[in-house]
């Protein structure tokens, strides 16, 4: 459940990071401007609060996290799991079970998420239109609707909505089409902000002498 819960999580961080504001009445148009001023920035880092629901199945579950971006490189903490990309690798430690999993990037799998596709995964597959406009906490927010081509897919769509001030997202809500719902809300999106390079760099040896069991994937 973990496992499934942070892959879907990615996905909505991989919007949250690519999509900001501007008047156009193109939305693809939008996008595509905004992807490029998302690429211009040095790192990003993002707290934010996470939903997961279903009505049918009576889950609402709340938590929070925090992603910080360089590049290609990330480092994402939530639910007490620590997912680490380096530029080649993975690494995803969970203190709770003293264990360190390593697998390899491998770019052919669409199921494994850079920031780098973060910012060009809606270019293909989507069809997009402008939603409805909303006053949430005397904030203008301006909502995009990302529907996807392929009629089987998993996904049924995707809003954004969009700080029309700030022009960066407050809120991104993702619909299955087993009606699961997933909604990220930003607490705060900061660029440009001093961070140190060995943030991305694991120490396995670190993990070895705290007694952590160390999995390498082939």
């Amino acid at each position: 459940m973990k496992t499934f819960k942070m892959k879907n999580l990615v996905l909505l961080l991989v919007a949250t990071v690519t999509f900001g504001f501007a008047q156009a009445q193109d939305p693809k148009k939008l996008l595509s401007e905004v992807s490029a001023k998302a690429k211009g920035y040095d790192n990003i880092l993002i707290d934010f609060k996470y939903n997961l629901s279903n009505a049918k199945e009576g889950i609402n579950q709340d938590t929070r996290g925090d992603v910080t971006i360089h590049g290609e490189k990330y480092v994402l903490n939530m639910l007490g799991t620590t997912t680490m990309f380096d530029g080649s690798s993975i690494y995803t430690v969970v203190p709770e079970d003293e264990e360190v999993t390593i697998s390899k990037y491998n770019p052919a799998e669409d199921k494994q998420i850079t920031p780098s596709k973060m910012l060009t995964f809606y270019e293909k597959g989507y069809n997009y239109k402008m939603d409805i406009t909303q006053t949430i906490k005397g904030r203008k927010i301006q909502f995009v609707k990302l529907i996807p081509i392929d009629s089987k897919a998993e996904i049924k769509d995707i809003l954004l909505g969009i700080d029309a001030q700030t022009k960066h997202i407050y809120k991104l809500i993702q619909t299955d089409a087993n009606g699961t719902k997933y909604t990220l809300t930003v607490n705060s999106f900061k660029t440009n902000q001093p961070i140190s390079k060995a943030m991305f760099t694991f120490d396995e040896a670190k993990y070895k002498k705290d007694g952590y069991y160390i999995n390498k994937l082939d």
